[in-house]
């Protein structure tokens, strides 16, 4: 059973979310307990100080720990002055009063423990066909050393997943480089024009699958937010808090527009440090762009194309995802993640291997601080930053330009009646 309330026109208070929290854990065996929370990074949107706070008045005095997981995927370790601005509370040498707070260290081998795998033939199944090969499950071994699992983070439209929140703060959020690399390149296989916002999934299955092997009891607090508040707050087991979050995330994150845009000026936040994460801001506006448009990513705060796999990409470039599957012999030996960013980027397309042409459907252009002769070798356009006067941009929705302020979670679609031009198949 799922407690909690949302709503797309208002938003909950402080004291509703205690509320909603201390009702959710009511009836759970949780006292006397160690308790290990999965947290997202400073990379999404997320009220943690509040819901550090709740969760320590709520839970805190029924359990015998109350422990933090900082579930990074592959994204960059936080300083304990990170750690502190993340949860609203003084973090030193990874500890907040009482509690310990990880990182996920991912790049560490001592990390992981392997729980099994996942067979070929039920890969195949889970993919719908797509892709048929052993998945071996390795994830955090702190999960195994709690009682209790509790998975605390928003959910929102995602490019690999479908909606982001729920078991996926345990793939990619903690797991191995297996899985994470399998379950973002089929991800990629399907399109993320075609995954993004489309509720379960295949990569979903997967993950759900995977996270049915950690042999501990399970909780969700599942939110939906925007940057003016909390639309929704759901406690419950982690497949119904995150379905009753992606139905509310459907309503409050999805723009639907009636015609396609031609240019598109995606302003990124501070919040995202490198391309690697600051690329939602093509991601997002990718299905409702038209063909042949443009999406200049505006961050000159930016200057790296990723901290953990920048020379990886720096290697292959950006492409479409028919680029590397012509090729398969020539790429399949890079991480699956890093070409599922890759094709994400570079969005849909078609390659013909008789004459090398890659066509991608639309233009990408980086307005940021990575360098033009880096832009070009990786494959994607190049503006100066310097010279981009944003209100210049503004007032021009009637030619099909427009400006996204702050972008990265909102995700707009065109609306059905509407078309983009050219169809392309999954």
């Amino acid at each position: 059973m799922v407690i909690g309330q949302g709503d797309t026109t208002r938003f909950l208070s402080g004291a509703d979310v205690r509320r909603i929290v201390a009702e959710g854990f009511a009836s759970a065996a949780i006292d006397g307990k160690r308790l290990l929370v999965l947290i997202p990074d400073a990379t999404r949107t997320m009220p943690m100080p509040l819901m550090f706070e709740a969760l320590a008045g709520t839970l805190g005095p029924r359990v015998a720990a109350l422990d933090y997981l900082v579930a990074l995927g592959t994204h960059q370790p936080m300083s304990d002055d990170h750690l502190s601005r993340l949860v609203g509370r003084p973090v030193t040498e990874g500890r907040a009063g009482s509690s310990r707070v990880f990182n996920h260290r991912w790049d560490l081998d001592g990390t992981f423990v392997t729980l099994g795998t996942i067979p070929a033939a039920e890969i195949g199944q889970l993919s719908g066909g797509l892709l048929d090969v052993d998945v071996p499950v390795s994830l955090n071994r702190l999960l195994l050393e709690y009682d209790h699992i509790v998975i605390c983070g928003p959910v929102f439209p995602h490019e690999v997943v479908g909606f982001s929140g729920g078991t996926k703060y345990l793939v990619p959020g903690v797991a191995g480089p297996d899985i994470i690399n399998f379950t973002h390149w089929l991800g990629a296989v399907i399109t993320s024009s075609a995954v993004i916002g489309a509720g379960y999934t295949p990569v979903r299955a997967v993950i759900d699958r995977a996270a049915a092997m950690v042999d501990r009891p399970m909780s969700c607090i599942s939110l939906v937010v925007t940057h003016d508040g909390i639309n929704g707050l759901y406690v419950g087991s982690p497949r119904e808090s995150w379905e009753a979050a992606s139905a509310l995330s459907a309503r409050t994150h999805i723009v639907w527009v009636d015609r396609p845009f031609v240019r598109v000026l995606s302003i990124m936040p501070t919040m995202y440090d490198d391309l690697w994460t600051a690329a939602k801001g093509m991601y997002k506006l990718e299905p409702a762009m038209a063909d042949g448009g443009e999406i200049v990513i505006y961050a000159p705060h930016i200057t790296e194309v990723s901290y953990t796999h920048g020379a990886i990409i720096d290697e292959v470039g950006y492409h479409c995802r028919d680029y590397f599957l012509a090729q398969w012999d020539r790429f399949g030996h890079h991480p699956g993640g890093v070409l599922a960013h890759s094709t994400h980027v570079k969005g849909l397309g078609t390659y013909d291997a008789a004459t090398g042409v890659e066509r991608p459907r639309i233009r990408v252009t980086l307005a940021t601080g990575i360098p033009e002769d880096r832009c070009r070798r990786i494959n994607l356009g190049y503006l100066d930053a310097a010279g981009i006067r944003v209100e210049d941009w503004k007032g021009r929705e009637a030619d099909g330009v427009i400006v996204v302020p702050r972008a990265g979670e909102m995700l707009y679609r065109l609306a059905p009646a509407a078309t983009t031009g050219a169809a392309y198949a999954m």
